[in-house]
C-alpha cells in the first residue's frame, strides 16, 4: 500500500516536506514518532500518531517510537500556556515499559522483519551528553532568529500571561532537533511524523541534519483531531480517556466511542481503525440509510475497544451496556466486575443500607420503602410488584414481602432494584 495515499484519504495529513513521498516510494524508510512519557499510560490523544505508525508499518517501512525520556524532563512549550512538572528517572523508566506494552498492540516489535518496529528512549544518548559539548556541537548550527520564528515560541513569548518562557523550554527544539539527527545517524532514520503543532520542532532536525551532516530528511504531520463542534477531543467530564483499563474501564472506553456524533464518527473511523475504504464507504452508506441504528458507531467502538483491549472486554462492554436497556438477564450481571457495574450504573440514585439488617434477613416491602425510599409507600411498591413492574438484580419480585438477605448481594456489596422499565436504584450494603 502507499502510505501517503493512504493517509490522505483518512484525513491524516496537514503538511508534509517536498521529497517525502518520493522518498518512501524508493526504498523501505525509517521513520519516527515522539512520545511524552508524563504518564504510565498512553490516552486517545496519542493514538492519532501510533495509528500513523501503523500504517506506517503496514506499507512495509520501519516505524520507530520514541519515548521523550529527556525532553519529558524538560516539557515541550508548544501550543502550551505554562511550564509542566518533570521527571525523575525511575518513574520514566516505569511509564516507558508500560507505554512499550501498549504500542505492542499496535506494533510489531519482536518479529525478525526487516521494518520490526523499535523503541527507543532519548534519555539513553542525552544523559551522558555534556551541557558544554552540546552548545558546542549543536546550538551553534541553529539561529536564534531561526528558533524565535517558530510559531510556538512566538506564541508563548506574545501571549498576555507574565509568566514568559523560561531557557529550557526555549532549548527544546533544539534537543528535539538533536534527537532527529541521532537516530538520522544510528538508525538512518529519514522521517520524523507528529501532530501539526510539532511542525516547527521537526523542521529543526531536519535543518540540523542538512547543516551538520548535509543529509536529506522529511517531515509529516497530521491534523490536531477535534470534534465536530469545535471542542477538545478526547477528553471527558471526568479528564483523559486512557488505554490503561485502571484509569478508563474497557467499558467507558468503549462507551466514548459508541458515543460520538453521526458526523464525528465518520472522520473518526477512517483515522482510528485500520477498516479499508471499500468497508467504510458500505458503513457510512448504511449510516445514512438508518441513523437511528448507528452501524458507524458501534463498528468504531468494536475495533478500537478490541484492538487496545481484546475481544472479549468487547463483549462484556456490550453485555454490560444491554444491562441498562432492560433486555439482559440476571446472569449478565452477575458476570460484571464491580468497576463495570459501579460505571453503568453511575448516575442512577443511590442508597446506603445496614450489612446487619441483611444479614438477618429483611422483608423486599421494608427494605425498599423504610430503608432505601425507592417507594413512598408500601401500598405503591404492593401495586407494581403485583403487576411484575419490580425486579431486584434484573429477576422479577413475585411478592412485596419476599424476604432479601445478603445472598441476594451482588460483589457482596451491591443490590439493583429496577422499577418500571427506566428507573433503577442502587442499593449499596455497609
Amino acid at each position: 500500500m502507499n502510505f501517503v495515499e493512504e493517509l490522505k484519504w483518512r484525513g491524516m495529513i496537514h503538511d508534509m516536506m517536498p521529497g517525502t513521498e518520493e522518498q518512501l516510494q524508493k526504498e523501505m524508510t525509517t521513520a519516527y514518532v515522539g512520545i511524552d512519557p508524563t504518564a504510565d499510560s498512553l490516552h486517545i490523544g496519542h493514538l492519532v500518531s501510533v495509528m500513523i505508525l501503523k500504517h506506517f508499518q503496514r506499507a512495509g517501512h520501519r516505524p520507530i517510537a520514541l519515548v521523550g525520556g529527556a525532553t519529558g524532563m524538560i516539557g515541550d512549550p508548544s501550543m502550551k500556556s505554562a511550564e509542566r512538572s518533570l521527571l525523575d528517572e525511575p518513574t520514566l523508566r516505569h511509564n516507558q515499559e508500560a507505554i512499550k506494552k501498549q504500542l505492542a498492540k499496535f506494533l510489531d516489535f519482536d518479529s525478525d522483519a526487516p521494518n520490526a518496529a523499535k523503541l527507543v528512549n532519548n534519555y539513553d544518548w542525552m544523559k551522558e551528553y555534556s551541557f558544554l559539548n552540546f552548545i558546542r556541537d549543536i546550538g551553534k548550527h541553529i539561529t536564534v532568529n531561526y528558533m524565535m520564528a517558530k510559531d510556538s515560541v512566538k506564541k508563548r513569548l506574545s501571549s498576555e500571561s507574565s509568566v514568559g518562557m523560561s531557557f529550557t523550554e526555549f532549548s527544546y527544539q533544539l534537543l528535539q532537533g538533536y534527537d532527529y539527527l541521532y537516530l538520522y545517524k544510528h538508525e538512518n532514520c529519514r522521517l520524523q511524523m507528529g501532530g501539526s503543532d510539532q511542525w516547527g520542532n521537526i523542521t529543526t532536525g531536519t535543518e540540523l541534519i542538512r547543516r551538520k551532516e548535509g543529509g536529506e530528511a522529511f517531515a509529516l504531520t497530521c491534523p490536531l483531531i477535534t470534534k465536530a463542534d469545535g471542542t477538545k477531543f478526547g477528553k471527558t467530564e471526568s479528564g483523559n480517556v486512557w488505554l490503561d483499563r485502571r484509569y478508563t474501564s474497557p467499558y467507558k472506553f468503549y462507551q466514548f466511542w459508541l458515543n460520538v456524533s453521526d458526523a464525528d464518527a465518520a472522520r473518526y473511523i477512517k483515522i482510528f481503525t485500520a477498516l479499508s475504504k471499500e468497508e467504510i464507504d458500505a458503513l457510512v452508506e448504511e449510516q445514512e440509510a438508518a441513523p437511528h441504528l448507528r452501524p458507524l458507531q458501534k463498528r468504531l467502538a468494536k475495533e478500537i475497544t478490541c484492538m487496545v483491549h481484546s475481544e472479549e472486554d468487547y463483549e462484556a462492554a456490550v453485555e454490560a451496556s444491554s444491562i441498562l436497556f432492560g433486555n439482559s438477564t440476571s446472569e449478565a450481571l452477575k458476570k460484571l466486575d464491580e468497576d463495570t457495574l459501579l460505571a453503568v450504573f453511575e448516575g442512577v440514585p443511590q442508597f446506603e443500607v445496614s450489612r446487619n439488617e441483611l444479614e438477618g434477613g429483611i422483608k423486599a416491602v421494608d427494605l425498599l420503602t423504610e430503608k432505601a425510599a425507592v417507594f413512598p409507600s408500601k401500598g405503591e411498591m404492593r401495586k407494581l410488584v403485583q403487576s411484575g413492574g419490580v425486579s431486584i438484580n434484573k429477576e422479577k419480585l413475585a411478592q412485596f414481602d419476599a424476604i432479601i438477605d445478603t445472598q441476594s448481594l451482588l460483589d457482596g456489596k451491591y443490590l439493583l432494584v429496577q422499577k418500571g422499565k427506566k428507573n433503577y436504584f442502587l442499593l449499596i450494603a455497609r
